[in-house]
């Protein structure tokens, strides 16, 4: 990786020019600034005009990518290749929203017919449901779904539930994730056991979390309606049919799906019943046509015009180039509350890497911290941070022109308005002689100016991308979700790392399995542990003996 480190340099070097001029001043040298550093596919626009790049900047990242064969990886993808080299693994999400004819192998096998088929049993299954040709062990409509995953099980269907909620005309959807008994009880204690199914969704039908949630479930049937009635209040999403069997859900009510699908990139696939459920078939196919469309994109548009490649080169540029630490999500969008989360696992832990795909240690920084929250909330709360900061946060704000409800348009005026004052305000800020001349019409004297006006300073020269799109559907959430997946592959290709395993997960979950026999058995002999640890077991085990006091 040489060459791309040369690069990087050069990179810097450009960099380091830009700083002598802000934001505000490169929108002043060329006013077609706007048009030269956006991109759009179909009622969709990425914005990346307020980023502090120029001609040069972009044409070098071009070549990063090349160095780096983003291209060439992206490829090896689609065609089914083993790209996740240490679980020896095609990666095929993009194959479950294939609206093509091509067909696309693994191991030799197509595996085209096998995803139709289970989309199929999706829909049927889903379409039932709704329609009350399913019913419950007391001949009653469901009117209730509870989803208990975790992780990519999880946050995807809930995101994508929220997100799409106007177009949600079936049962209610919920969601439990959390091994804390309280959020599997405080979704079932206004439910009617009689009138609810719930999906476990688990490929190996042994994840603790879930299957703890899922036995908490069972019981909460039996208790009400009876062992055997029990199980027709189930549906699971695994691979696992013997351990469904035993559970009690018969085969018919199992949906399957692929060691090449991971869990964060898992939506398209079985784990997105409870939204078909939710939002219909029709709906939900839509949804996958959209993520369709962003495939081809990715696949087919030339670089400078191909969104995913662009939002990943300014990753590339951000974290490496201007060595920024995180990144901010700001959806303005009440339903994309949880797009901000769900991007934050799929961007974490794909990318938190420390070492390349060949086992040496990284020599340049990978994967940033993600977050945020939607905006106009999010302007209450952390704002002033990313306006008065010392640290500089690139954001990532997200906008629907068109809203779903009638007779609100004020509150829609409102909320772009103040999506675009905000990436204007980052980008422009305010300078002490504006400051004073501000406070001094308000006829404040010299001596209260002077006082005031270094607080009312903002450096502005904050970087931010827009992405604006028509409307919040189902085909347009199928491009977003699209688009930030490959954003992902694109920086985890030229990091060199391996985006699709998540082995950082696996050493505190060893653990806990050897902790709780230490919470649970009294007798085992504590010695070997750490001091901290055996504390607060010491404690733990103290205030369990009266969990009234």
């Amino acid at each position: 990786m040489g060459r791309r480190e040369d690069l990087f340099a050069e990179l810097k070097s450009i960099k380091n020019e830009l700083e002598k001029i802000t934001l505000k001043g490169l929108f002043k040298e060329n006013p077609k600034r706007f048009e030269e550093f956006s991109v759009s596919l179909e009622n969709m626009t990425l914005d990346y005009s307020k980023i502090n790049i120029n001609k040069d900047a972009i044409s070098k990242l071009f070549e990063v990518a090349k160095e780096c064969k983003v291209e060439e990886k992206r490829d090896a993808m689609f065609s089914g290749e083993k790209i996740n080299i240490t679980e020896n693994r095609a990666v095929l999400h993009t194959a479950l929203r294939n609206k093509s004819d091509n067909q696309i192998f693994v191991d030799g096998k197509d595996v085209i017919p096998d995803i139709k088929e289970v989309l199929q049993n999706m829909k049927e299954f889903a379409t039932s449901i709704r329609d009350g040709k399913i019913l419950s062990s007391t001949n009653e409509e469901f009117t209730d779904i509870i989803n208990i995953g975790i992780g990519g099980s999880h946050l995807g269907p809930e995101m994508v539930s929220q997100a799409l909620t106007p177009y949600c005309d079936g049962p209610k959807v919920h969601f439990v994730s959390n091994i804390d008994s309280s959020h599997l009880s405080d979704t079932i204690k206004d439910l009617n056991p009689a009138t609810t199914l719930v999906i476990v969704a688990s490929k190996t039908f042994t994840t603790i979390e879930t299957m703890t949630n899922a036995k908490s479930a069972k019981k909460w049937f039996q208790e009400s309606l009876g062992e055997k009635e029990a199980n027709l209040h189930f549906a699971a999403l695994s691979t696992a049919l013997e351990k469904t069997k035993e559970f009690g859900i018969s085969d018919d009510r199992v949906f399957g799906f692929w060691d090449w699908v991971g869990g964060r990139y898992s939506i398209w696939s079985a784990i997105g019943l409870s939204v078909m459920i939710a939002i219909g078939a029709d709906s939900f196919d839509e949804f996958l046509e959209g993520a369709f469309i962003m495939d081809e994109h990715f696949k087919t548009a030339p670089i400078e015009k191909n969104m995913p490649m662009l939002l990943g080169l300014i990753g590339i540029w951000h974290r490496n180039i201007c060595d920024y630490d995180t990144r901010a999500i700001l959806p303005y969008d009440q339903r994309l509350r949880s797009f901000a989360m769900y991007v934050q696992q799929l961007d974490m832990e794909s990318n938190g890497k420390r070492v390349t795909l060949s086992g040496e240690e990284l020599k340049i920084k990978s994967g940033p911290i993600v977050w945020g929250e939607p905006g106009t909330n999010s302007q209450h709360s952390f704002f002033q941070l990313l306006h008065q900061g010392k640290d500089i946060i690139p954001c990532e704000f997200m906008l629907a022109v068109n809203n779903h409800e009638n007779g609100m348009d004020i509150h829609n005026d409102l909320l772009m308005a103040n999506c675009l004052a905000q990436s204007q305000a980052m980008m422009n800020g305010r300078d002490i002689d504006e400051v004073r001349t501000i406070l001094k019409d308000s006829g404040l004297c010299e001596e209260k100016i002077e006082e005031l006006a270094p607080h009312k300073v903002f450096e502005g020269n904050r970087p931010s991308s827009t992405l604006i799109y028509k409307k919040l559907d189902p085909k347009t959430l199928g491009k977003i979700i699209a688009l930030y997946e490959h954003r992902v592959f694109v920086e985890g290709a030229i990091w060199d790392v391996g985006s699709f395993d998540q082995w950082g997960v696996e050493l505190g979950k060893e653990l806990a399995t050897k902790m709780v026999s230490y919470i649970q058995d009294d007798s085992k002999d504590t010695k070997l542990l750490d001091s901290s640890s055996k504390g607060l077991l010491d404690t733990i085990k103290l205030w369990n003996k009266n969990k009234k006091g």
